[in-house]
């Protein structure tokens, strides 16, 4: 956590450890019970601005029942990270409303670019979040506003049905995943539609899917392509290549905040 505490400290905050930053628990940092409690404890410290996610990996679902989020509803404060905390920006969404930054955690700042870090600064001291960007051929042009929501792939499939699974109409949806299959991918994405998730959308954000492995028979498609023949029948913009996800350039995205996308065929603007 050095690199992290110092890059905040130089940004002029106060840096207040959890336990489980220290602790083990097999896999996790520490049993449930003690990550529900260190989450609940900065949930209701007042002096507590912003809780980052140390890291991601796997475990949220285990402990987010655990924890009582309602007095973020009169006391906001800022929740940042990605990945397996993709369960928490749409638990926060889906049941308080709450914006939530979805960007570079502890884990990850040593090897993050320097403009993944601006990024998250903006974002934390509420300037604006702005980008443009070279993007895929592939892209299918449009614009669209809408309120953003989204995170990690698998993560979304898993709130589907649950108390944490927000409303998708006319939002624009991130997407973003690590170390699937393509056919998962596909899999994935027939769920989404199948759940009627994806038919009223504004539009899509597909940022990094990287490591992505396919088997010994080709599956036939890429990601770009499993993406554009699912929503082939809706009427709005994808881009594709957006700097965030599973990448050393993980951008800033506030959640929850209502943005602004433009697409072209090989490039897109975002700003919220």
């Amino acid at each position: 956590m050095d690199d992290a505490v110092a890059l905040l400290q130089s940004w002029g905050l106060e840096v207040v450890l959890g336990e489980t930053v220290t602790a083990s628990y097999h896999q996790f940092s520490g049993d449930d019970e003690l990550r529900a409690r260190d989450m609940q404890r900065f949930i209701d410290d007042d002096s507590i601005k912003a809780i980052f996610a140390a890291r991601g990996g796997y475990g949220t679902v285990r402990m987010i029942d655990q924890v009582d989020f309602s007095r973020l509803a009169t006391n906001p404060k800022w929740l940042i990270g990605f990945s397996d905390i993709t369960l928490l920006h749409a638990h926060l969404f889906a049941n308080y409303g709450l914006q939530s930054i979805h960007g570079q955690m502890p884990v990850n700042i040593p090897d993050a670019s320097a403009a993944s870090l601006k990024s998250l600064k903006k974002a934390l001291f509420g300037e604006e979040v702005s980008y443009q960007f070279q993007s895929h051929s592939i892209n299918k042009p449009g614009e669209a506003t809408g309120i953003v929501i989204g995170g990690n792939l698998s993560l979304l499939i898993s709130a589907i049905g649950s108390v944490s699974d927000p409303d998708y109409n006319s939002k624009i949806l991130f997407i973003e995943d690590v170390g699937e299959y393509l056919y998962a991918v596909d899999r994935m994405m027939r769920t989404l539609k199948r759940a009627g998730k994806l038919k009223k959308l504004a539009g899509i954000i597909v940022g990094g899917f990287t490591d992505i492995k396919d088997n010994d028979i080709p599956f036939g498609q890429t990601v770009p392509e499993i993406i554009l023949d699912i929503v082939k029948d809706y009427d709005y913009p994808v881009c594709f290549d957006f700097p965030a996800g599973h990448i050393p350039d993980n951008r800033a995205v506030i959640f929850g905040k209502t943005a602004v996308l433009a697409v072209a065929n090989n490039q897109f603007s975002f700003a919220e």
